[in-house]
């Protein structure tokens, strides 16, 4: 279901709004400071292709014509450990990214506000693998511990928190962490197969729903 919402800023009014699809994407330029992946112009295309997936979803901070932050959510990639059970109702954050010059104007917190928002989100564990090699450091000068608070209140703002995992990736420092949303309409098998994918090295392991 298509959500949107309106922020005055200093930039002029941002347009935050989707699910877009792969032919609403081509309507907009795409900011040339979205390099955080990869080229902007190849990063629109890759948005595109994750727009045509059956489970993808692609939602937009723009001006009138340009988008300058976007986020994407799709099913973990068949390499990843996250995909081992196939699980339908489990889809990833794949990629949250907001142009250096828009930062500032809360665009990450509302994209995720809206993209929670569609009812049909309630059906998915949502999940987001935070490393803190991938986190723009440099660009805003934080220090790993304030950056990590602050993209904890960010993802917040989307209802996703930390929660425990023995991930090897994830255990190699302290400062990264996997974050999750369940939504209200997962089922108990769907939420127990989950707390299974979340300490797979483990031979036996119980987790109280609460830990979550």
């Amino acid at each position: 279901m298509y959500s949107s919402n309106k922020l005055d800023t200093d930039k002029g009014i941002m347009m935050v709004e989707g699910p877009l699809t792969a032919d609403q994407l081509t309507d907009y330029s795409f900011h040339d400071e979205l390099v955080a992946f990869r080229p902007a112009p190849k990063q629109l295309e890759a948005l595109k292709e994750i727009a045509n997936l059956p489970e993808g979803r692609i939602y937009v901070a723009r001006t009138e014509d340009t988008i300058v932050g976007y986020v994407t959510f799709l099913h973990p990639d068949p390499l990843e450990r996250w995909s081992t059970f196939n699980m339908e109702d489990l889809i990833e954050l794949g990629a949250i990214e907001i142009a250096p010059s828009y930062r500032g104007f809360q665009l990450g917190s509302t994209l995720l506000k809206v993209a929670v928002s569609d009812p049909n989100m309630e059906n998915y564990i949502i999940i987001s693998t935070e490393y803190y090699w991938h986190w723009d450091l440099k660009g805003t000068q934080l220090s790993i511990w304030n950056y990590r608070k602050i993209m904890e209140k960010m993802m917040a703002a989307g209802g996703l928190k930390p929660a425990p995992t023995d991930d090897p990736e994830i255990m190699s420092h302290p400062a990264n962490c996997l974050m999750v949303r369940i939504g209200k309409h997962v089922p108990d098998s769907s939420i127990q197969k989950f707390q299974r994918l979340r300490f797979l090295n483990r031979s036996t392991m119980t987790v109280k729903g609460d830990e979550l």
